[in-house]
């Protein structure tokens, strides 16, 4: 009769020292996690609670019951590739090569810490504009880099970027900045200004850029998106990242691209297949379908603008300061009037108290910086909006 295993009391226990050792749960699973527990409103996390347009779901079930479910080649679908291709040279003006300058990736933060890893060096500089997505430091210090954080100033306008201060920050040890536009959180956008500042600072330089587009379709009022891909100098040496989750409503499939000049891609691509080695067939062959038709990213703007409109309206009736929403589906707000509790604390409590899930934006820095700003997420059905504004009239 076997006896059941036992191990001493005083066995040693194996211990793993932490690469991440200041990194815990983040606050988006703490807000959303709250919100369940409450049954509030979760405008906190950034996803939609609407769905995706019935013609994507019908291209890539298409592709599954035609048999494309095997491998597809490691850089993506290339008819993908090939419309990703199309699609940045008609709206931004630069040719891309699909065939060795379009990666497709497993979502846009997959996309970011690959460009990183393939990038950073042990010791490198990394410029990043605070707040930041919660992504960029932790891989910055997977690769061995340092994160050299530049703050965004808030002015009339919104939140800017301080251009002269991003200049001071760089050292011989600068590998690469990070650019987010629009941006999360702050719902802020480059302008052709900010471009050309950052030409300046990169000219004559070897500083590698990481431009975050992932909410590229999602610029309002009439103002166009500044990829760094209408930039020729900027563009040379720069990972552009997207998002086909943020554009088609569908951010649970993890799936967008990098476009990078060809020696930079194929740096990338070393990194990417030793870590998804490639992504989703029959979903890459939907898209590609799905994108002969520019209409459904094309009409993005307006569709979040009224949305934007319609939730900006409504908390003109509350005691919260607006700040400018020029892009991505975020609006901060200024709780300074309501409460003097700390944004973590006070989110917690909107959510509890209230029924509205919000995330605090000093979660977006390196070193937590209290604002008393908070952000929502308007990428919801009217209905959803309109019941949180509601709530948040209560406040």
């Amino acid at each position: 009769m076997n006896k059941p295993l036992t191990i001493a009391s005083d066995a040693h226990l194996a211990t793993l020292e932490s690469k991440l050792p200041h990194v815990g749960t983040t606050i988006f699973t703490v807000m959303s996690a709250l919100a369940v527990e409450k049954g509030a409103v979760n405008l906190g996390q950034g996803f939609p609670d609407f769905d995706c347009d019935p013609k994507l779901i019908d291209a890539v079930t298409a592709a599954m019951k035609s048999g494309l479910n095997q491998y597809p080649p490691m850089a993506g679908v290339p008819a993908l590739r090939e419309a990703i291709a199309a699609k940045l040279e008609k709206i931004y003006g630069h040719k891309y090569d699909a065939a060795t300058e379009i990666t497709v990736t497993a979502g846009a933060t997959q996309a970011l810490l690959t460009a990183i890893l393939c990038i950073v060096h042990a010791g490198d500089e990394v410029i990043i504009i605070e707040p930041v997505y919660d992504s960029y430091v932790p891989a910055i210090e997977l690769a061995g880099g340092k994160p050299v954080p530049v703050q965004m100033t808030m002015g009339a306008e919104g939140y800017s970027v301080p251009w002269d201060r991003v200049a001071a920050a760089v050292t011989p040890r600068t590998r690469l900045i990070m650019i987010n536009s629009p941006h999360n959180p702050t719902g802020s956008v480059l302008h052709e200004a900010d471009m050309r500042a950052l030409e300046d600072i990169v000219r004559g330089t070897n500083i590698l850029i990481v431009s975050d587009e992932v909410y590229e379709h999602m610029v309002y009022d009439g103002a166009r998106h500044e990829s760094v891909c209408r930039y020729p100098e900027l563009a040379g040496r720069s990972f552009v990242v997207s998002s086909f989750g943020k554009t088609y409503h569908v951010t649970g499939w993890k799936i967008g691209y990098v476009a990078a000049p060809a020696p930079l891609a194929a740096e990338f691509r070393k990194v990417h297949q030793f870590n998804v080695f490639t992504v989703n067939t029959p979903v890459q062959h939907g898209i590609a379908t799905y994108m002969a038709d520019p209409v459904p990213y094309l009409d993005l703007p307006l569709f979040y603008q009224r949305k934007r409109d319609l939730f900006r309206d409504g908390l003109k009736n509350t005691r919260f300061r607006l700040l400018p929403s020029d892009g991505t589906y975020f609006q901060c707000v200024d709780y300074s009037a309501i409460s003097d509790m700390p944004e973590t604390e006070f989110a917690k409590w909107l959510t509890t108290e209230i029924g509205v899930a919000a995330i605090p934006v000093s979660a977006f820095y390196n070193e937590p910086k209290e604002s008393g700003i908070v952000r929502f997420c308007y990428a919801k059905k009217d209905d959803t909006l309109r019941l949180a504004l509601e709530r948040l009239t209560k406040v």
